[in-house]
C-alpha cells in the first residue's frame, strides 16, 4: 500500500534503516529525571560530557555515509540545538548526502530567529520531546518556565516550516497527560509521536527505577491504547517501543517496535553504523576515532554470535544479521526476561519479552499469552501499520 501527499507518502512497505546516529555530548540545558545519560549531564569532569569538536563530528558524519551508506542521521546531545556550530553541521551534512534530524527538547527554538537560521540551514525535521504538559513537564525536566517556551517552539516550527515529530516516555507521572500530548500532536501537526517505555539504558543501568516512577505494563494500557485510538482516528503515525506484544491488543500490536521490528522503522537507526558511533570513544571529545566494524564483525563480540566461523558463514544473511544483532541488545545488553508462560505465546520469537530491570521490579507474571500459529516473522505485525516516508526517502524505501 503506497499513497502519496505532497511532500511524504504513506506506505506498509519494509526496508532497512539507512539512518545514522550522532551523540554530540552530553551538555544539556535540561535534567530529565529518566534521561539515558543524566549522570553524564550533571558531571562535567565525565569524558562524555563535553561537546566534540566540529572537525569530529563532521568526521563520523562522512564515515556514516562512505562507510556504512547512511542516507539519514539523528544528531542528539545532550541537547544539540546548544552545540556552537549546529547550524554549519547541519549544512555540512546535507552537503554530503545525509538528511539531518536533530533529536531535542526545542526549549531554544522559542526564539524564532534561532528556529529561523536552523531552517535555513538546511534541518530536515526535529524529534521533539514531549514528556508531558505544563507543570508535569517542568517536574519531569527539572526547570521551571520550560513548557511555555517548548509550546512556542512548536508554533515557531509551524510557521517557519520545520517538520516535527515527538518523543514521549512512559513514565508514571506523565500516563495521565498521554491523551492530551495525542491531542497537541494532532493541533500542532506532528507527522509520528513514539512513546517510549521506561527503559534502562546507559546511566540508567544504575538502578534509578523504582516504583516511584516505574508504572506497571498493565498501568500503561489503558492511557496508552487512548491516545493511540486518538491518533490513529486522524491517521497520524504512532509506535510504542520496547513492549511486550500482549501488552497490547491486537488492533495496536502494528504499532509495538522491539529490537527485532526497530531496524525496520525508517526513522530509527541502522544496526550496523549504530554499533559503531554508539562506542565511547565515538561520543566523547578527546579520544580518536576507531576504525569502522562491519555488523558481522560487531555480532562476533557477542556470548550469542561470536562461535567460530560466523564471521565467514556466506549463508548468513543481511537481515539475519540485523536480527542476530537484535537479540544482542535485548538478551545481552537489556537482560529481557521471559515468564514461563511466554513459551506458550505465538509471538515469544519476535518478542523481547520483558526487560531485565522491569522483571526486578515486578516480575512478568502480565505476560498473557497470544493464541495461534508460532510468528517467525519479526515483521509479521509491523508490516500491516501505515508509516510515513518522507519525499527524500522515496528511492530508499520504494
Amino acid at each position: 500500500m503506497i499513497s502519496h501527499n505532497g511532500n511524504y507518502k504513506k506506505t506498509t512497505r519494509r526496508v532497512l534503516s539507512r539512518r545514522g546516529v550522532l551523540w554530540l555530548g552530553q551538555t544539556c540545558n535540561l535534567r530529565c529525571h529518566f534521561c539515558y545519560f543524566l549522570d553524564r549531564v550533571k558531571h562535567k569532569d565525565h569524558p562524555e560530557h563535553a561537546f566534540m569538536s566540529f572537525d569530529k563530528a563532521r568526521s563520523i558524519c562522512s564515515t556514516l555515509v562512505d562507510v556504512y551508506g547512511n542516507r539519514a542521521i539523528d544528531i542528539q546531545g545532550g541537547e544539540p540545538t546548544i552545540y556552537p556550530e549546529i547550524n554549519e553541521l547541519v549544512t555540512h551534512c546535507r552537503t554530503i548526502g545525509l538528511l539531518p534530524s536533530l533529536i531535542t527538547n526545542a526549549i531554544v527554538l522559542h526564539r524564532k530567529d534561532v528556529c529561523r537560521q536552523l531552517k535555513d540551514a538546511g534541518v530536515r525535521d526535529l524529534l521533539i520531546s514531549i514528556h508531558g504538559l505544563g507543570q508535569t513537564y517542568e517536574d519531569v525536566v527539572g526547570v521551571p518556565g520550560t513548557h511555555a517556551k517548548q509550546m512556542e517552539a512548536l508554533e515557531n516550527c509551524a510557521e517557519i516550516g520545520i517538520p516535527f515529530r515527538f518523543n514521549c516516555v512512559l513514565a508514571k507521572s506523565i500516563l495521565p497527560d498521554l491523551e492530551r500530548v495525542a491531542k497537541l500532536a494532532l493541533d500542532t501537526g506532528a507527522r509520528v509521536v513514539n512513546f517510549i517505555t521506561f527503559n534502562p539504558f546507559e546511566d540508567q543501568q544504575n538502578k534509578k527505577r523504582s516504583l516511584a516512577n516505574v508504572p506497571t505494563y498493565s498501568e500503561v494500557k489503558e492511557p496508552l491504547t487512548a491516545a493511540l485510538k486518538l491518533l490513529a482516528s486522524r491517521g497520524v503515525e504512532c509506535n510504542v517501543r520496547y513492549l511486550p506484544f500482549c501488552m497490547l491488543d491486537e488492533e495496536f500490536r502494528p504499532n509495538i517496535y522491539d529490537f527485532q521490528q526497530l531496524p525496520y522503522d525508517l526513522h530509527e537507526w541502522d544496526y550496523a553504523s549504530w554499533s559503531w558511533t554508539g562506542q565511547s570513544q565515538q561520543r566523547n571529545k578527546p579520544s580518536a576515532l576507531t576504525p569502522p566494524p562491519t555488523l558481522r564483525q560487531a555480532n562476533t563480540h557477542s556470548g550469542l554470535f561470536g562461535k567460530p566461523g560466523y564471521l565467514d558463514d556466506a549463508s548468513i544473511t543481511t537481515a539475519e544479521e540485523y536480527r542476530h544483532s537484535a537479540l544482542i541488545r535485548a538478551r545481552e545488553h537489556c537482560k529481557y526476561k521471559y515468564d514461563e508462560r511466554c513459551a506458550s505465546c505465538a509471538a515469544h520469537d519476535i518478542c523481547d519479552g520483558f526487560n531485565g530491570d522491569y522483571a526486578e521490579l515486578f516480575g512478568a507474571a502480565e505476560a498473557a499469552p497470544i493464541s495461534g500459529d508460532k510468528i517467525d516473522d519479526p515483521l509479521h505485525y509491523a508490516q500491516r501499520q501505515i508509516k510515513i516516508v518522507e519525499k527524500d526517502d522515496y528511492d530508499w524505501a520504494s
